[in-house]
């Protein structure tokens, strides 16, 4: 088995782990509400994908 022959440092640990950092999910808008959503997905807020309805929406009384 291949053993390091002497200890790394944190400093050379943790400049080979500079690249493990979270991205942000990327979102765009819709074009029917305006709201964020992922890409590829039928609007959670409206029920549109791509300019037509796929999602019947009930009106709620707020």
């Amino acid at each position: 088995m291949a053993n390091p022959k002497s200890k790394h440092s944190k400093t050379r640990r943790n400049k080979r782990r500079t690249h493990y950092k979270a991205t942000a999910p990327t979102l765009t808008v819709c074009s029917n509400c305006g709201t964020s959503i992922p890409p590829h997905t039928v609007c959670p807020e409206c029920g549109y994908y791509r300019g037509q309805l796929v999602i019947e929406k009930s009106e709620t009384a707020e």
